[in-house]
């Protein structure tokens, strides 16, 4: 049997039958047949160049012979086939053949690549190329990465363009051509046609932007470049179709011309004028870039001309002035205003200026105030002013801008002079101090003097003082001389102080006239003793003694803290006295009077003690006072009278009066006093007596 295999056949494939028959019953096994390749001759390039199919007896390549097979190095292969019957079994009947294996060559290879180019007239379809699979019955298929349709295969392999290309979406494409049997296995390996995409010039060159903007300065040189516009073509950058030349076409405002010029290849915009001073602000410039095919597109560019200092702000004149204003003028006062114009644009850092004062204002009496929309100054008064002081202000002022100048200096124009002249006005007294305080000792001698008021007038002219405010003319000032003085002696227990208001008055014109305030504190002098208050007559103290019953005794002294902050008690230096009584300090001004024994006869006892402030040398008070000691109920009352000291009158004298004159009455009164004598004891009531300390005076 003889058979072909071609190049680029791959594994499995078959490309032969071998065939056997059998005479028994092909229903049962005696007829199953199966197929074994015994041997290959020759055994190059490998002993198991092919195989075959044990059921169909189909010949096709190993993997080792679809890789291998090699026409020149083995042109022809003899197989040795066996064939058995009874399904291969051990007692199966068999043959043998041998089968002619010729490896032949193959027109299945990839085509040579294609060149296109885009945008071709047509008609569709174009044929591009064409395959050929020259072994068994194949169809073609193709695959990559292109629009459906856009590339065809027929059944005899060729392959068809079925519409314009457009190089600048995809300038080539890698077609996969499949070989496959018609049952769609594939037969040999796809091969590969490349097409690629020739360019045609039909894209204009564009502009990344629209619009463009940038600045030139006013002072620019000629040939100066500010500015670089690139246009992009999406033609082949390998051919003449994206070379791109460029054009200025237009300028806004049209005057002065050839301001400006584009370079043909670069697309440089460059200053071509000598000097852009006394230019328009802004310029609008359309550049126009163009292909060799005249395909072409256009932007704008904005062009701003940046002002520069080449302007020394200048004053209209040398002097201004002089001008006058009163030495009263208020803080604020507006003297002149002046300008210094300058020809740089308006608004910009190159027109403001910035005005100084380099001379004549050293005691900063006026400052200066711009309005920066108009660039005036205006000369303002900072600080009062004094004729006598200064009568003329000649002021150097200079003005600059805040930025250098680029070009020139400032000169003489830059500054000007402003003559100022202070007119002078009558003004009134000036007192040294707008508050006096004094000190003067109560009990003083009058007429001594205790303060001088002193002004002073600027004007020099004479000054009359006054008092206001002293309604009980406790003081006099000298007219002229304003030393002020008391009129009589003063007493701090009466007033402590006094506050008057002292009045100068310019003695040319009474209109104009100061004043301060005097303030007369009166230092205390010890010179009041202190005295016990309060009425002690109705009291009364136990006798046998009765446990924390006193007296409050009470005392004031009319002299301040000072003198009289504590009042000391001190009994008489008598062995009886201290013997029967005793003191007991509260606070500053209490103190409690309580017997110092236990039993003293009810009488009426004159107790001696002294009353003493805390000054020094300390001013005393002698006491003598009455106390009534008497027995005492056990509530604490008075059961009868004490003896009286000499020269009063007894309470039973006064009672048998009021008894005589109201008879009624005094039987009403006795029964109530016999009733009171028999109700249940009760200790003294300590609201009965002034036993409760007072609070201490600090």
């Amino acid at each position: 049997m003889r058979g072909s295999v071609q190049l680029g056949l791959l594994k499995g494939i078959p490309f032969m039958q071998v065939e056997a028959l059998d005479r028994d019953d092909r229903n049962t096994a005696h007829a199953e047949l199966r197929f074994s390749l015994m041997e290959q001759t020759p055994r190059i390039p490998s002993s198991q160049m092919f195989f075959i199919d044990s059921i169909t007896g189909e010949v096709s390549l190993t993997e080792e012979g679809a890789s291998a097979l090699d026409p020149e190095m083995c042109g022809r292969y003899k197989l040795s086939v066996m064939v058995k019957d009874m399904a291969g079994r051990a007692n199966a009947f068999f043959t043998t053949g041998i089968v002619t294996v010729e490896v032949t060559g193959n027109t299945w290879a990839s085509p040579d690549p294609v060149r296109l180019q885009e945008n071709l007239p047509g008609p569709y379809p174009i044929p591009i190329s064409q395959v050929k699979w020259s072994g068994s019955q194949a169809e073609y298929s193709l695959e990559g990465e292109f629009p459906e349709m856009l590339f065809t295969i027929s059944r005899e392999g060729v392959i068809y363009l079925n519409a314009p290309l457009d190089r600048e979406t995809q300038d080539q494409f890698q077609i996969s051509i499949v070989v496959e049997r018609p049952d769609g296995r594939e037969i040999a390996k796809p091969v590969e046609l490349r097409v690629m995409v020739g360019d045609a010039n039909d894209n204009r060159p564009t502009f990344p932007q629209a619009q463009y903007h940038t600045v030139v300065k006013e002072l620019a040189a000629r040939g100066t470049e500010i500015l670089t516009v690139q246009a992009a073509d999406n033609d082949d950058p390998k051919t003449d179709n994206v070379r791109i030349f460029y054009r200025l076409v237009g300028q806004i405002p049209e005057s002065p011309r050839a301001l400006f010029r584009v370079d043909r290849d670069s697309g440089v915009i460059s200053v071509q004028a000598d000097s852009m001073e006394g230019t328009a602000p802004q310029y609008t410039l359309t550049i126009t870039a163009e292909d060799a095919k005249g395909l072409n597109s256009s932007c704008t560019v904005v062009v701003t001309v940046q002002d520069e200092n080449n302007n020394p702000p200048v004053f209209s004149q040398h002097e201004y002035g002089p001008f006058h204003i009163p030495e009263d003028a208020p803080v604020g006062t507006t003297v002149t205003a002046v300008l210094a114009g300058d020809a740089d644009v308006r608004g910009g850092d190159s027109w403001q200026v910035d005005y100084r004062l380099e001379s004549g204002n050293e005691e900063e009496v006026f400052t200066l105030v711009t309005d920066k929309q108009t660039n005036e100054v205006s000369l303002v008064l900072s600080k009062v002013l004094d004729f006598e002081r200064e009568s003329e202000y000649i002021l150097v002022l200079s003005a600059q801008n805040p930025v250098a100048l680029v070009r020139g200096r400032y000169g003489p124009a830059s500054t000007a002079t402003v003559s100022i002249y202070v007119d002078d006005i009558n003004e009134g007294p000036i007192l040294s101090q707008s508050h006096y305080e004094v000190t003067v000792r109560e009990g003083e001698e009058p007429g001594r003097v205790i303060a001088t008021i002193r002004g002073y007038d600027p004007d020099s002219h004479p000054i009359r003082y006054s008092l206001r405010g002293d309604t009980k003319k406790y003081f006099s000032i000298g007219k002229y001389s304003g030393e002020l003085k008391t009129v009589q002696a003063l007493d701090r227990e009466e007033n402590s102080t006094y506050t008057m208001e002292v009045i100068a008055v310019d003695g040319r014109n009474f209109s104009l006239s100061a004043s301060t305030l005097v303030t007369v504190q009166i230092l205390d002098v010890n010179d009041n003793s202190p005295v016990l208050v309060g009425d002690y007559s109705w009291k009364y103290l136990c006798t046998p003694r009765w446990e924390d019953q006193a007296l409050v005794l009470a005392s004031r002294d009319s002299d301040g803290p000072q003198h009289g902050g504590r009042l000391n008690f001190s009994l008489r230096s008598d062995a009886t006295v201290r013997r029967n009584w005793k003191l007991t300090p509260i606070n500053d001004t209490h103190t409690n009077l309580s017997l110092n024994i236990p039993y003293l006869a009810p009488e009426v006892y004159t107790v001696p003690f002294t009353i003493s402030d805390s000054s020094s040398p300390p001013r005393s008070t002698f006491i003598n006072l009455p106390v009534t000691v008497c027995p005492c109920n056990v509530r604490g009352n008075c059961k009868m009278a004490a003896k009286q000291l000499e020269g009063m009158p007894t309470i039973q004298s006064a009672v048998g009066i009021l008894l005589g004159t109201f008879t009624v009455i005094g039987t009403i009164l006795i029964v109530v006093f016999v009733r009171l004598s028999y109700q249940n004891p009760k200790r003294p009531s300590k609201s009965n007596q002034e036993t409760v300390p007072l609070k201490m005076s600090i």
